[in-house]
């Protein structure tokens, strides 16, 4: 028997030793997805990286590199996105004015598309494309920098959207983002979370096996292997 959690980890680079980022990524094997932040320093405050870097590091890993556009405008990179490796983009609903079309293009790429929302944006939003996505993405910070702390009022948005898929009858996967450390994690997974992005919560840890293990806590069902 094999322990695997039915909550997905998802490490987010931004957390990791950029010198080193190669090892960084052989340091988190355990998880089956990786979460990749792209920010320009418009759409959010924060410069990160790009295409070439995805491509650089898709050959370290079989992870599926979940990328997440923090970019304004998002549309004229989907291309380079989904050829630099990803198989997941996740635009925002604030920065793609005709979201149908970008989902539809991400999809149409070969990859899976997810859309993200900000902590002052409601969960009606999504209301729309709810026949469109793969991936809903809550950020339980204000998006731009690392190591913030969690945002309780994005639990009630949390529970809203979990019933929104539930009414859809899609599977879709609803991930959280921001200030996930092992105290935060059961509270959005009671709320209807199954992917879990967090980054120094594990990349800040000695044991990173240990730190993506923390995170799954309770959340374990034995499943053959």
């Amino acid at each position: 028997m094999t322990e695997r959690s039915s909550i997905i980890v998802a490490p987010s680079l931004l957390a990791a030793d950029f010198s080193r980022l190669g090892e960084e990524i052989a340091s988190i094997a355990r998880a089956p997805w990786l979460h990749l932040d792209v920010m320009d320093g418009h759409f959010v405050p924060n410069i990160s990286f790009g295409p070439p870097v995805i491509a650089a590091l898709r050959k370290h890993t079989d992870a599926k590199f979940d990328v997440h556009l923090m970019i304004d405008p998002v549309d004229p990179y989907l291309e380079a996105t989904a050829k630099a490796g990803a198989d997941h983009i996740t635009v925002h609903v604030e920065n793609a004015p005709h979201l149908h079309r970008s989902l539809q293009t991400i999809r149409a790429l070969g990859c899976r598309p997810g859309v993200a929302i900000c902590p002052a944006t409601p969960a009606v939003a999504l209301s729309e494309v709810m026949d469109l996505v793969d991936i809903i993405l809550v950020m339980t910070v204000n998006p731009g920098f690392g190591g913030q702390s969690f945002l309780d009022s994005q639990l009630a948005k949390i529970r809203t959207l979990s019933e929104m898929i539930r009414k859809s009858g899609r599977e879709i996967i609803l991930a959280v983002d921001g200030g996930i450390d092992p105290q935060t994690a059961p509270r959005v997974v009671e709320a209807g979370a199954t992917m879990l992005v967090a980054g120094s919560a594990i990349f800040g840890k000695e044991d990173r096996d240990a730190a993506i293990r923390a995170l799954e806590g309770p959340f374990v069902e034995q499943t053959p292997g």
